[in-house]
C-alpha cells in the first residue's frame, strides 16, 4: 500500500489555479467530525439539513428530518437547476453529499465536483486522471462509482483504478493518497468509503475476477493503513492472518485459492460506535458454479455474509453466513441499515438487510443472533430459513448444463438501489426486482470464467415458490416493509434493485428515483404516488435531500452519456450528457429534452425496462 502526502507548497499552487477563495463563512462551517457523524439523524443532530454521509447517518437508514416538501404540496415540485456531470460512461450510481451549501457529487470516472448547493454554480472540478485504457480490462462489472465520504474538512473520494483520495472540501486540492488495490490485480473501487470513529472503511470490488476479497480501515486523516481485513483464506501454505481464516479454510476444498475465492466487498456497510463494530456485507464465492468450486456440503466462509469487526483490532467478533456455498450468484452485499426496534414486547438492536437472495433479516446486531427471516419478494431456491437461519435449500435449484430459472432474479430481489427507514412510520422502502433468472453451468470450466453461461434453450421453473405478490403484471417495484412483524405493507409499480434508490422524511414522503429516468414522491404510509416526472434519462443514482437558506431540495444524478466502451476525456461534451437534477417546491428551471428515438430492432426486442435489466443482470461490484 502506497501512501502519498501533498507537498503544502504545492496544495497551495493547486488551490490559486483552481481560483477558489474560502469565505468566511466556510470558514465558519461546522466541521465534520466522528461526533457529528455519529449525532446525524438524531435529535442533537448538528446539521439537519445537510448530507454527511452515503445513507444520511451511520446507521444508514437514509431518513432526513427534514419536512418542508411534505405529503400534501410535493404536486409542487419542479426543477430548481442541473449540472452537466461529464461525458459518462456508465450508469450514475454516486450519492451526492451537501454540507456548507455546497453539494459535492462523483462521476463514473472517478471525477469529484463541488457545487453551489443554491444554484448548480461550479466551485472547483478534480480529476484524478485514470488511465482508461489500462483500468477497463480489470472492471468486473461496470465503469461506477456510489460516492464519497467527507471528514474533518476533506472530501475522501474512490478512484476505480484502486486509489483512495482525500481533496480539501474547499477547493479541491488533493491532501493524501492511498493505494487500496491495484486494477492491474482486477480490483477496482466502486463502493462509497464510510466513516467509522477515526477511520475510513472501503471494500475492493471485482468479486467476478479471480480476486480475493478484502476491506481496508485507513487513518481517515492521514490514509495511513489500519488494518486490512480478508474475507475468505489464502493458500493454505502460507500463514493465516487472523484465527478468522483458520477456521474459513476448513469450509474450502482443495485448490479453491487458485480462483481468489471471491468474496468482493462493494456495498454493504453500517457503524454502530456504541458497540464499536463496523458491520459489512460480503460478495458470492468464485466460481459461482458450486461443482466447480468445492466439494457439496462446505459453507465457503466468509462469502455471502455480513461479517461484525472490531473496529479498533480489525478482528471478526461474529459472522452471518446467508447463503452457504452460493452456486446462484447471491452476494450478500446489500445494504446494512441498523434499528432500534421492539420485537415481542423486548427492545432489540438490530441489524436488518433486505438481501439479494429475497429474504429480509433481522439480526441482533451485538451477538450476531437470528431473530427472524421472511421473503419480501417471491423466493424458490430456499423452502425457508431453519431456526440459526441457515436456509433450507429446495433440491430443485440446483444445477449443471441442464438449465433452471429460479426466483429472485441473480440480480437480486433487492440489489444495491437503496432502501430506506422512516421511524414515524416504522416502515422500510425497498426497491424490488420481481423476474426470474435463469443459471446453467458450462460443461467445462473455462479458467478465469464465472463457471456460467446464459441458457439458450427452454428452462425448468424451479418450484414451489413462496413470499408476497407483487402487483399486477409489474416486473419491478417499491416495497413498503413492516421490520417488526415482517409483513408487506404495500406496494407500487416501478423501480428495481439496480439504479436509482430511495430516502425518506419527516414530511410523509418517499423520494424514489427510477432507472428508466422518472424521479417520483410517494407518501410514505399509503403509497400514494403524489408526483412523477421523467427526466429523460437512463442510468440513474440515488436521491438525498437537504436545505439551504430555508429551501429544501431533492437532488440526484443520471444518465448514460458516451458509450461505455469509448475511451475519451472525462469533460467531453456528449448529446445526453449526465446530469445533476436537482427539484425544489416551485422550481421553474426546464429539463433536458428527450434523447432521439433508437433506431427500430429487426426484431421485437424485451420491454425498455427489461432493456436496463438485461444489462445490468446479474449487476453488481
Amino acid at each position: 500500500m502506497t501512501i502519498h502526502r501533498i507537498p503544502a507548497f504545492i496544495a497551495l499552487v493547486f488551490a490559486l489555479r483552481l481560483g477558489v477563495a474560502v469565505s468566511a463563512q466556510q470558514t465558519r462551517a461546522t466541521n465534520v467530525n466522528s461526533d457529528v457523524l455519529r449525532r446525524a439523524s438524531s435529535t442533537g443532530d448538528a446539521l439537519p439539513g445537510s448530507w454527511l454521509s452515503y445513507g444520511r447517518n451511520q446507521s444508514e437508514t437514509r431518513y432526513s428530518t427534514l419536512k418542508q416538501i411534505d405529503s400534501t404540496n410535493a404536486t409542487r415540485l419542479g426543477l430548481a437547476w442541473s449540472y452537466v456531470m461529464g461525458a459518462g460512461g456508465g450508469n450514475q450510481e454516486g450519492t451526492p453529499l451537501m454540507w456548507n451549501n455546497t453539494l459535492y457529487g462523483i462521476t463514473t470516472w472517478s471525477v469529484v465536483f463541488a457545487l453551489d448547493a443554491r444554484t448548480g454554480q461550479e466551485l472547483w472540478r478534480w480529476d484524478p486522471a485514470n488511465n482508461q485504457p489500462a483500468v477497463r480490462p480489470a472492471i468486473c462489472c461496470g465503469n461506477v462509482n456510489r460516492g464519497i465520504a467527507i471528514y474533518n474538512g476533506m472530501i475522501i473520494a474512490p478512484s476505480i483504478d484502486g486509489r483512495l483520495i482525500a481533496l480539501d472540501a474547499h477547493t479541491g486540492t488533493p491532501v493524501w493518497e492511498t493505494r487500496v488495490v491495484d486494477s492491474k490485480d482486477l480490483f477496482t473501487l466502486t463502493m462509497a468509503p464510510r466513516i467509522a470513529g477515526d477511520k475510513v472503511i472501503i471494500g475492493a470490488s471485482g468479486g467476478d475476477r479471480p480476486t480475493r476479497g478484502n476491506f481496508v480501515a485507513l487513518d481517515a486523516q492521514t490514509g495511513k493503513l489500519a488494518w486490512r481485513f480478508y474475507t475468505v483464506p489464502g493458500d493454505p501454505s502460507t500463514p493465516f492472518e487472523n484465527e478468522a481464516m483458520r477456521a474459513a479454510a476448513k469450509t474450502w476444498g482443495p485448490d479453491f485459492f487458485k480462483n481468489g475465492g471471491g468474496g468482493a466487498v462493494w456495498d454493504g456497510f453500517a457503524y454502530d460506535p456504541e458497540a464499536n463494530l463496523v458491520y459489512v456485507g460480503t460478495g458470492n464465492p468464485m466460481p459461482w458454479v458450486q461443482n466447480f468450486r468445492t466439494p457439496t456440503g462446505l459453507d465457503n466462509l466468509y462469502t455471502c455474509s455480513i461479517l461484525a469487526v472490531d473496529l479498533t483490532t480489525g478482528q471478526l467478533k461474529w459472522h452471518y453466513q446467508a447463503v452457504p456455498n452460493d452456486t446462484w450468484d447471491y452476494d450478500n452485499v446489500q445494504q446494512l441499515m441498523l434499528l432500534d426496534l421492539t420485537i415481542n414486547g423486548r427492545p432489540r438492536k438490530v441489524i436488518t438487510q433486505a438481501a439479494k437472495n429475497g429474504f429480509f433479516y433481522v439480526i441482533d446486531r451485538v451477538t450476531g443472533e437470528f431473530i427472524s427471516g421472511e421473503p419480501f419478494v417471491k423466493v424458490s431456491w430456499a423452502l425457508g430459513l431453519g431456526k440459526t437461519g441457515r436456509p433450507i435449500i429446495n433440491p430443485a435449484a440446483y444445477y449443471d448444463t441442464n438449465p433452471i430459472a429460479i426466483l429472485p432474479t441473480s440480480g437480486g430481489g433487492h440489489n444495491w438501489s437503496p432502501m430506506s427507514y422512516n421511524p414515524v412510520t416504522g416502515l422500510v422502502y425497498i426497491p424490488a426486482f420481481y423476474s426470474t433468472f435463469a443459471l446453467q453451468a458450462q460443461a467445462e470450466y473455462k479458467p478465469g470464467s464465472t463457471g456460467f453461461e446464459r441458457p439458450r434453450g427452454d428452462t425448468r421453473l424451479v418450484e414451489p415458490s413462496y413470499g408476497p405478490e407483487p402487483p399486477p403484471g409489474a416486473r419491478s417495484g417499491l416495497q413498503a416493509w413492516d421490520p417488526v412483524n415482517q409483513k408487506l405493507r404495500w406496494n407500487v409499480a416501478g423501480g428495481g434493485g439496480i439504479g436509482g434508490g430511495t430516502t425518506t422524511t419527516a414530511g410523509n414522503l418517499v423520494f424514489q428515483v427510477i432507472n428508466d429516468g422518472r424521479f417520483r414522491a410517494i407518501s410514505a404510509d399509503k403509497g400514494d404516488v403524489l408526483y412523477e416526472v421523467q427526466t429523460n434519462r437512463t442510468g440513474m443514482a440515488p436521491p438525498i435531500t437537504y436545505e439551504v437558506d430555508g429551501t429544501q431540495y431533492v437532488a440526484f444524478g443520471g444518465g448514460l452519456g458516451r458509450a461505455n466502451s469509448i475511451v475519451g476525456p472525462t469533460n467531453d461534451k456528449v448529446e445526453n450528457a449526465p446530469m445533476m437534477f436537482v427539484f425544489a417546491l416551485d422550481g421553474k428551471a426546464a429539463l433536458p429534452a428527450p434523447p432521439p428515438p433508437a433506431a427500430e430492432p429487426a426484431t421485437q426486442g424485451p420491454a425498455p425496462e427489461q432493456v436496463i435489466d438485461v444489462v445490468l443482470q446479474p449487476g453488481r461490484n
